[in-house]
């Protein structure tokens, strides 16, 4: 599964509230049905980081001192092209039986219901799964998906389940609990000197983060040390609504930071939505692409650890994921700081100056 090894999708969040004592029961008591019971309705449930169809959550449901389960969804779906085959062949057999030419919309309608009835249970029930780490002690929760759809589903089946509320680490909540203000207040940080109809914080910050990987890169997070940061191709920039191409895409080419298209994308405007981000401390490296709508990471990767026991493994993991998210805070308050620091308006020339004036290969 994906937190155990290898590159993954997640996205942070923190618990609002305590988390009651009998986690595992209450888990336990909407863990994932039998599978015979599947039906053309998804069917929502718990079960163990370990395989979709482990509900043993009793025995499995704790690795590295953390809480490993995956939210599993089963549906039967029966293939368009059969549906749609068994349903001409009905259709066409009614007409025999009742010597008509052609079938009205509603016996096509209760035709193709009857013949869901009769097939869908003979398809294989299709699973898929959002895998979750819960930190009992950090109070901490990664939840391996990116989209809203994804998270919104999972976030709802979290809070029936355990009644305490995840929130997802966004601007907004990094603003409100280290700075006590808003993004609605935050500055926009532009990059031409012109302010956008619908600022986005988290493009600011992405397109900020390339700018400090080419000017300053390093920070230091106490009590982890020094990082450094490296934003690379692919680069997402999306312009804001009303001045031109929605969106562009650079990505090829020896250097396409330094790409003529990335500088024009920044005189125009645009920002960066989407870059693959590396923030390294000594020989350690974590990357991934960040979403910076999303505030999500895909394809992460986690620096390589010793070999041990899979469990000692699996710890280390999640270790790594929490220095990791005290690093990308500490960014962000790097950049928070900047913005909001007697200094901003200097800081704010400075950046237009580098968007400006920057080699363009």
């Amino acid at each position: 599964m994906p937190f155990e090894r290898g590159s993954f999708t997640f996205a942070m969040f923190d618990l609002n509230g305590e988390l009651p004592d009998n986690l595992p029961a209450l888990f336990k008591a909407r863990k994932a049905g039998p599978l015979d019971a599947v039906s053309d309705e998804p069917q929502l449930g718990w079960v163990t980081g370990q395989h979709l169809l482990d509900t043993d959550i009793d025995e499995n449901a704790m690795m590295g001192g953390c809480y490993y389960l995956t939210l599993r969804q089963a549906v039967r779906k029966m293939p368009t092209a059969l549906l749609n085959a068994v349903c001409k062949r009905e259709e066409r057999a009614y007409m025999r039986a009742n010597n008509l030419e052609y079938v009205s919309s509603k016996m096509k309608k209760q035709i193709k219901e009857e013949a869901l009835e009769k097939h869908i249970q003979k398809m294989p029930p299709a699973l898929s799964g959002i895998p979750m780490v819960l930190d009992p002690n950090e109070k901490l929760l990664y939840v391996g998906a990116s989209s809203n759809t994804q998270i919104d589903l999972f976030l709802d089946t979290f809070f029936q389940t355990v009644k305490v509320e995840p929130i997802q680490l966004t601007p907004g909540l990094i603003l409100d609990r280290k700075y006590q203000t808003t993004e609605v207040s935050f500055p926009e940080l532009s990059f031409n000197g012109q302010k956008s109809s619908e600022p986005t914080i988290g493009r600011d910050f992405l397109t900020w983060l390339w700018f400090y990987s080419e000017t300053e890169s390093t920070i230091k997070v106490e009590p982890h040390g020094e990082f450094e940061v490296l934003v690379e191709a692919p680069l997402l920039f999306v312009a804001d609504e009303g001045q031109g191409a929605g969106e562009s895409t650079v990505k090829k080419g020896d250097s396409p930071t330094r790409s003529a298209e990335a500088k024009a994308a920044l005189a125009a405007g645009k920002k960066l939505k989407k870059a693959k981000l590396t923030i390294t401390r000594g020989g350690e490296i974590w990357s991934g692409t960040f979403d910076a709508d999303q505030f999500a990471f895909g394809s992460f990767k986690l620096p390589e650890g010793e070999n041990m026991d899979e469990d000692s493994v699996f710890c280390e993991r999640v270790q790594n994921l929490s220095v990791f998210r005290d690093a990308f805070i500490g960014y962000f308050c790097k950049f928070a700081d900047s913005m909001m620091g007697i200094e901003a308006e200097n800081f704010q020339k400075k950046v237009r100056e580098w968007a400006e004036n920057r080699d363009a290969l």
